[in-house]
């Protein structure tokens, strides 16, 4: 067991040989094409270091997973006084702490929430949230946006992107799944009367797709038109929830109330596996029916509720939801600057701490990504549209390590002009 903490002593280039041969090849070729195989050794903060030595400040945060930091000392804290006391716990019983996140979790939300499902990751969040709404409706469609993403479960990916269901024969009928545009009111209403949805699931701002920003008034509508047409709306939070856009959940920023949450990634705080699925009390009545209808021996381990309800009351602070506000307004005013500077940023999607960055050239974000690397700056392109750089710092930063950031920010972009200026085959 030593070898996996005497980061000095591995050897990177071995280390990613050997992955090549037994884990992940495709997606070690996505990054050599990026000129760039990160390997995570020591973590801190804002911070991760490479394997080879280099430090490379985060904003991908692994989707929002370290919204609180690498490795939070807080969240390790809980970790280890958990450990002094539980393990995983049994899934079919009556659980302290799986009672109490249910609570605190619901707490959180608009009235109206009366259960907590509790699953290992997102993914399966999803599915556990369709098959409510399903249940709930006695329907099966399930309405979502082009190019939104839902995770690789079974219903989540069928939900998502179809090519993905399509690389594994894995296509879901017309009949059960339905995608419309993102932002567009008219075609969400032509779909919804036109068929007897059971749920029009909601990636509240499609991270994939380039963190594409809603009309102000568009939640409200899909909110009314779901009313309107006897579906429930699924929020798909994963991303955006746990203070991201300024709000504990994006539902409340956008001012609605769904029948269904999906959180997961930060709920882990980057330590132990955990994601949920929170009902409303029409949504989650099947669990009165059956309480077996739905079973995950890892979901809403013991140790990971205690890592989650740390993860609650940090982000709840007056100190850090003051922190999430005013870095907002930092970033906005520190990115309209840099546009200013440099034509090859196009465009600075945001809400909060949720960013993407639109450059000028259709794989604008893949090429920064690399650009970035060799700055000292992790970031990463959206899946779906490789123009776009996705932008993420943590909940916790302040404005002197944004500083920081902007300038490496500034340096990575500069580095692609003059990539892109000098002829190299992009």
């Amino acid at each position: 067991m030593a070898e996996l903490f005497d980061f000095e002593a591995l050897d990177k280039k071995k280390l990613i040989e050997e992955a090549l041969m037994h884990v992940c090849p495709g997606r070690i070729e996505t990054f050599r094409q990026l000129n760039t195989i990160p390997v995570m050794a020591r973590r801190r903060g804002h911070y991760f270091w490479d394997l080879d030595g280099r430090k490379l400040f985060d904003v991908h945060i692994n989707g929002g997973t370290y919204n609180l930091g690498h490795r939070n000392p807080e969240l390790i804290s809980a970790l280890k006084e958990a450990l002094r006391h539980y393990d995983m716990g049994n899934h079919h019983f009556v659980s302290i702490a799986r009672t109490e996140l249910a609570r605190t979790l619901i707490a959180t939300m608009p009235g109206g929430f009366k259960y907590a499902l509790f699953t290992a990751g997102g993914g399966e969040a999803i599915d556990a949230a369709i098959r409510s709404a399903r249940r709930a409706t006695g329907r099966r469609l399930i309405i979502s946006f082009e190019g939104a993403y839902h995770g690789h479960g079974g219903l989540g990916l069928a939900a998502g992107d179809p090519e993905m269901g399509r690389f594994f024969h894995s296509e879901a009928p017309e009949k059960d799944f339905f995608r419309v545009p993102f932002n567009d009111t008219a075609a969400l209403e032509e779909a919804l009367k036109n068929s007897e949805a059971a749920a029009l699931l909601c990636e509240m701002i499609p991270a994939t797709s380039g963190f594409l920003m809603p009309d102000s008034d568009y939640y409200r509508e899909a909110r009314k038109l779901c009313d309107k047409y006897g579906t429930m709306l699924i929020a798909d939070e994963v991303q955006t929830g746990l203070g991201r856009t300024g709000s504990t959940w994006a539902c409340q920023t956008f001012g609605i109330e769904p029948d269904i949450l999906v959180a997961g990634k930060g709920l882990s705080g980057g330590l132990y596996p955990i994601a949920a699925a929170l009902l409303s009390e029409e949504a989650g009545a099947w669990l009165s029916v059956d309480g077996w209808g739905y079973s995950s021996t890892t979901g809403g381990s013991e140790l990971g509720c205690a890592v989650a309800l740390k993860v609650l009351e940090i982000i709840q602070r007056p100190a850090v939801v003051e922190n999430i506000k005013l870095m907002s307004t930092f970033f906005k005013d520190s990115l309209k600057e840099v546009k200013a500077r440099f034509p090859f940023l196009l465009e600075v999607r945001q809400q909060g701490l949720v960013m993407g960055l639109k450059f000028d050239h259709p794989l604008g974000g893949a090429l920064m990504t690399a650009c970035a690397f060799q700055s000292g700056l992790w970031a990463f392109p959206a899946g779906y549209d490789r123009s776009v750089l996705q932008f993420k710092p943590t909940l916790l930063i302040t404005e002197s390590e944004g500083k920081k950031l902007i300038r490496l920010l500034a340096k990575s972009i500069k580095m692609c002009e003059n990539l892109l200026e000098g002829g190299a085959d992009a």
